[in-house]
């Protein structure tokens, strides 16, 4: 998924469910499941209207891509995500680590 050039120029504050469903190529309807299965965050306004931060643009293609390699349902894909952002986590740990043997840095 490419982002539109006018949009990498002017990044919105937040998206509307319709503003976010053209720039990432996904039918509104979809975007509404993918959010109340969880895997999109979004913010309610006092009307009930969705509205999403820029960066759920990339957690769209995310979200694309595995569905894509990996043949899964939308709920499979959400079990993924969480596992991938906790090997994720796991791994940002380990690097903060000093690794036994080595001396400490001072």
């Amino acid at each position: 998924m490419t982002v539109p050039r006018h949009y990498a120029l002017s990044r919105p504050y937040r998206l509307s469910l319709d503003s976010y469903a053209q720039v990432t190529g996904v039918h509104p309807l979809l975007v509404r499941r993918l959010v109340a299965l969880g895997l999109l965050e979004v913010t309610r306004d006092a009307q009930g209207r969705l509205w999403f931060d820029p960066s759920q643009v990339r957690e769209m293609a995310r979200i694309q891509r595995l569905r894509m390699s990996l043949n899964l349902s939308y709920s499979a894909i959400g079990l993924v995500v969480e596992l991938l952002d906790r090997i994720a986590e796991l791994d940002r740990t380990r690097r903060r680590m000093p690794r036994r043997g080595d001396a400490p840095w001072t």
